[in-house]
This record gives structure tokens, sequence and C-alpha cells, in this order.
């Protein structure tokens, strides 16, 4: 059978060829060839030392002692890499992350012999579209198995991520975790806490990003490793959110990772908020004067507890804010007598970029409730005025018909930290109604303040 191969992929094999090395294309890009699944990244192995590989490419980089040489190209404009790396053996991994040496192979079967799944250890030769499959990964790729190379107990102390990425591949292909296998992902699950937490992000995002983001939240949680990652999570299981009235069904844990399932959003930032969103419960949990179960001030308790385990998972600030912001305002008010004035102060507290967000994370809250309908009446009426609010866009401190010179001019006054204040204050007071907005009326409102 042949395969359609890029004509770059193409262009770098014959590179090889032609030099008399052996290279095959490995790893995912032949798993995902095989389930006609579309290649993003294409890898080969070959018996090409890293430096004899630099040699055929001028451009390719070499920064890592583990044989991956990496060779730029460009996909539709934009810059990919393909990895070559060098043929390897087997070693020690005193610390379950790393080799301690690192010693070229001289096969291809003495290179997939080392590596983590037998759907991952099969190399193809494009010369002649032959496969070397030592492991049958084929069969389990048919069998739908995931399926660790070799003794299983071995290859997730070379490297401990892979006790993650298992389940991480289980559940971007729906596949299932082979019953050995999974024996020792619960034996070794504590070797996760070796591994970094920028490794442990990247593969939990990609979890979070697959249709099956819930089942695999749920196969981190059976296997153990789930309370090692993120063990603030497994504070809500068993805490109760049951009285008159509401809607909750689930106790806390089961909520938030239901509450990932039913949020449509893709985004596997915004679906990490809503997995979080209720984090902070347990630590909140109190009675009221009735006796019956409160949680005040759990938003605010939740946005710290998730602000940590953002810092703890090396998240960027970036995604870090945003998770924090969703989580510290999710519990907005949806009142159909709420001001335009309180609408536009929810806009600007939450982001303009992230109103959306924010309304996926409260859909999935509701369904992941127990809710039978993602959207109340209420929630529409909101997204409907805050929508209004947006257009052309919501209304801030830049938009007013004076500025901080306009005050100084008129009060004879220097820059200060007042000139702001009084700037604040007219914003506060025209936000409340936009009429109000006007040259003259705000240079007469000045004195009115000063005084």
């Amino acid at each position: 059978m042949q395969y359609e191969i890029p004509e770059f992929v193409k262009k770098v094999y014959q590179t090889f060829i032609e030099k008399d090395y052996e290279i095959y294309l490995v790893g995912g890009s032949v798993r995902n060839l095989l389930m006609n699944i579309p290649v993003k990244d294409w890898d080969f192995t070959t018996n090409a030392t890293p430096e004899e590989i630099l040699t055929l490419f001028p451009d390719a980089f070499y920064d890592n002692q583990f044989g991956t040489v990496g060779i730029p190209h460009e996909v539709d404009g934009q810059p990919k890499v393909i990895e070559v790396t060098t043929f390897r053996t087997e070693t020690t991994y005193s610390d379950t992350r790393h080799p301690d040496t690192v010693e070229w192979g001289k096969t291809i079967q003495e290179d997939l012999s080392r590596r983590d799944f037998t759907i991952n250890a099969i190399a193809l030769n494009l010369s002649n579209s032959s496969f070397t499959d030592p492991y049958e990964g084929k069969k389990d790729i048919d069998a739908k198995l995931i399926r660790a190379v070799g003794d299983a107990s071995q290859r997730f102390k070379e490297d401990a991520l892979r006790l993650m990425r298992a389940i991480r591949i289980a559940t971007e292909l729906s596949f299932v975790i082979e019953e050995d296998t999974w024996k020792e992902i619960v034996n070794d699950a504590e070797l996760i806490q070796k591994v970094s937490g920028e490794r442990i992000r990247l593969e939990l995002l990609r979890i979070l990003a697959s249709d099956h983001a819930y089942e695999g939240i749920m196969l981190l949680k059976n296997s153990g490793i789930l309370g090692y990652i993120l063990p603030e999570l497994l504070e809500g299981v068993g805490v109760s959110q049951a009285r008159p009235g509401r809607h909750h069904t689930e106790d806390v844990f089961n909520h938030n990772v239901l509450s990932l399932k039913y949020t449509p959003s893709k985004d596997p930032v915004v679906r990490f908020a809503a997995l979080l969103h209720d984090v902070g419960k347990p630590r909140s949990k109190s009675s009221d004067e009735q006796g019956l179960v409160i949680f005040y001030n759990h938003e605010v308790t939740g946005a710290k507890i998730a602000r940590e385990i953002c810092d703890r998972l090396h998240f960027s600030k970036k995604d870090r804010d945003k998770i924090v912001n969703l989580i510290r305002w999710h519990m907005f008010t949806v009142d159909e007598h709420i001001t335009d004035s309180a609408i536009r102060r929810f806009i600007r507290r939450v982001g303009v970029e992230n109103v959306k967000d924010m309304m996926d994370l409260r859909i999935g809250d509701r369904l992941g409730g127990g809710t039978q309908t993602a959207e109340s009446w209420r929630l529409k009426k909101f997204k409907q005025r805050v929508e209004e609010q947006l257009k052309p866009a919501p209304f801030s401190i830049t938009d007013l018909a004076i500025d901080g010179n306009d005050i100084m001019k008129e009060l004879t006054i220097q820059p200060s930290k007042k000139v702001g204040e009084i700037l604040q204050n007219l914003f506060e007071y025209v936000d409340e109604d936009l009429s109000r907005n006007t040259r003259e009326y705000l240079l007469k409102k000045i004195k009115e303040i000063e005084v």
C-alpha cells in the first residue's frame, strides 16, 4: 500500500538514502498513517549520527544530548521541524526522566525496543512501504489497545511521563489501555512526582483538548495520578452540595469534571478553568443558620488555589491570568433587572476577550450540576444585553469626553495621582448614564468633585 507523503518529507528521506544511510519513519507519524489520521509531525530514525545529519542539512540544529536533530521547513507558510533521531539502544534511567548515558544503536529493531508503546514502535521504509513491527503494534492499532513495549514496569521507570502519555494517547484515540500496562500505571503512579510541572502541563492540556477530556480526567483519577498532579481537585470527592432548591446532584469533584465535559469551548485553557471552577468549595464549606451547606466566597478561594496550581504547572502568565479570572468571576449575576452599567462592569471585570469563555463556563456549570437546559431564559437575556454593550465596544475610561490634560488645565494643577482619581470618579459617574459623557458637562463636574 502506498501512503501519501508530502514532498518535503520525501526530500529529507531521499537525502539520507543517497548517502547510503538507513532511515525510517517512526512513532506517531506511522501510527497516524495506519489509522488514516492527518500527520502533524513527521519523525524519522536513522543510523546516521547527529554530526553526520548536520553535514547533510546545513540549516539543521542539534541542541540536546539525546540524538535528535531538528530540520526546519515550512508548511503553508508556517515554520515546522522534522525530527530525526539516531538509533538508540537500551540504558539505565536513574531519575525516571533521562537516560544515564546515551548510546547509539546499530539496528532499527534495537531502536524500537526502547520505545514506549507498541503502536509507536512501528517503522516504515518509504522506499518499499514495508514495516518493521517487532511488537505487533499494527495488531494493537486494529484492536485499539495501548500496550507497553516489553516490560511495562521498566518502560515507566525509564520515563515517568509515559504514565500520563498512555492515558493521553488512549484519550485522544479512544483506545483502551491493555490490562497489564494499566496495572503498572496504577502501581507506578507515584513516579509522576519526579516529572517537571511543565511536562505534566503539556500532557494535561492535550488531554483537555481532546474530544474525550472527561474520560481522560477520570482515567487520571482511577490510576491514582490525579492525586499527585491535582490533589486539590480530589478534595471535592464526597463533598455534597445538596440543599433544598439547588440543582446540584453531584459531589464537588464530579460536578467539576462534568462541568468540563459539558463546557462548549474547545480551548483546553478554558476547559481547565471549568475543571477547577469550584475547586475552592471544599475549603469554603460551612453551614448557614438552618444548618444547610454553603460555600461562601468559594470563587475567591478557588481563584487563589487555581493560581497556585498554574504556577506549579508552569502555565504562561497569560493563560494563568485567564484561568484565575474565569474562576474568580464565574458567579456573576444574571438578574433580568441588572442595569446596563452593571453589565459594563461585568465586561470590564472578566475582560472583553473572556466574555464568550465565561458564558461557556456557565453553560458547563449548569449542565454539570444536573440542569437539563444549557441556558436559562435569564442567561439568554443576559448574553443578549452583553452583546449590545459590546457594540461597538464596551465603554472605558479612554472614551470620556475629556482627559487628564483637561483636568490639569481646568484646576491649574500638575500631573499627579489626583488627576487619575478624578478621572476614575468621572468615569464611574458617566458609566451610570452614558448621556452624561459631554465635554461641557464633565468640565463642570470636575469642580464638583474637587469641592
